[in-house]
């Protein structure tokens, strides 16, 4: 008896929209976008514009993609990294978010001063910095690390066991 093989159909290729919203929902899978972000990533991956664009409206309106969340989330994470507002608010600039949404979450977030104190610990220990040198170099460090410079005048010139908890 002979079988008989049907003839293989090649696939039609998928719409640029469905492939689209495929790639969208993989990243956000694996972690939260802003939306300037998730369009830059998609049409880097070649999908079209104004696939995308429409494609990033309806995520927003459907709320499975926040500026808002992303940036309040954002300023939490680094932040418990110990890096201060003014490189937190460089970084979301860069990534494209609204300044009034940047401006808000650091608003809503953490105390700066304490986290600028108690980063100053962690690095040099208890002691207030012994000569102008060494409070020079733990300003540079602070700066570094993204702190305002009442931030750091905070950190430097108070006693570290005002600004932190004694128990981390």
């Amino acid at each position: 008896m002979a079988v008989s093989r049907l003839p293989i159909q090649p696939d039609s290729p998928p719409r640029p929209e469905a492939a689209a919203r495929a790639a969208a929902v993989a990243l956000l899978a694996r972690r939260d976008y802003s939306s300037g972000e998730l369009r830059a990533r998609l049409v880097d991956k070649g999908h079209e514009v104004p696939v995308v664009e429409a494609l990033v409206a309806e995520f927003a309106a459907k709320r499975l993609i926040d500026d808002a969340r992303y940036a309040e989330r954002y300023v939490a994470y680094k932040s418990a990294r110990g890096q201060g507002p003014v490189r937190i608010r460089q970084d979301l600039k860069a990534l494209g978010l609204p300044a009034e949404l940047v401006s808000a979450a650091l608003d809503s977030g953490p105390d700066f001063p304490r986290l600028a104190a108690a980063a100053r610990v962690r690095k040099f220990g208890r002691q207030p910095p012994k000569d102008y040198k060494d409070k020079a170099r733990q300003a540079r460090f602070l700066q570094y690390r993204g702190f305002s410079a009442d931030d750091i005048r905070s950190a430097l010139g108070n006693d570290p066991g005002d600004l932190i908890d004694p128990d981390p």
